[in-house]
């Protein structure tokens, strides 16, 4: 163990690599805890490197765990986005089948996304569950070539999908198939009745 740590440590990186590496082990540290218990000296131990340089690339804790927090949200949006020639209600059927895996595939990393984070949003400033929501919404509008006008809705949407995707992803697997498709028409038809998505060409 001690070999692999000194083997790491003399890999010499550019910054934006060594952020890329500590940002990715908190990242994966952050699929088994909430983000506030990740700790910085078993990120710092696993990179190689002294926790007082962890402190060189990120000022405070805080800002460290919010780099983490920002890295899951761009992960659960590449995950969830509809292909890039996908459009009106295939491209939102797209995504209400990718969020749908997504959180049934990781559900606690998800619930600790959305619903954990509290404390490292209010004292970054940040908008907490809604980034998720807004990015969400925001892919959504753009396939659909939505004004900007409907993203309040789109959001509210999203909101409701994330809802019933935590609901469905509770169930027992058998039951959770079972379900599915039917929960993924009804979804789709929601925004569709929303936003009079069924009636744009």
């Amino acid at each position: 163990m001690l070999n692999s740590v000194e083997a790491t440590s003399r890999v010499r990186m550019t910054p934006q690599e060594r952020r890329r590496q500590l940002v990715g082990i908190g990242l994966r540290k952050f699929v088994e805890r909430p983000v506030q218990e990740l700790s910085l000296d078993e990120v710092a131990a696993e990179a190689g490197v002294s926790r007082g340089l962890l402190f060189h690339y990120f000022a405070t804790k805080t800002d460290y765990h919010r780099e983490v927090v920002e890295a899951a949200r761009r992960r659960v949006g590449r995950n969830v986005a509809p292909d890039p020639d996908a459009v009106g209600p295939a491209a939102v059927r797209q995504v209400v089948e990718r969020f749908l895996d997504q959180v049934a595939r990781r559900r606690e990393s998800y619930v600790a996304l959305v619903l954990g984070q509290a404390p490292i949003a209010r004292s970054a400033g940040d908008a907490g569950v809604d980034g998720v929501r807004e990015h969400v919404a925001g892919l959504v509008a753009a396939a659909c070539g939505l004004p900007d006008g409907a993203l309040p809705v789109v959001h509210g949407w999203v909101a409701y999908l994330e809802d019933r995707a935590l609901q469905w992803s509770a169930l027992p697997e058998d039951e959770r198939e079972v379900g599915r498709t039917a929960l993924v028409d009804h979804c789709t038809r929601a925004l569709a009745l929303l936003t009079d998505l069924a009636d744009l060409p």
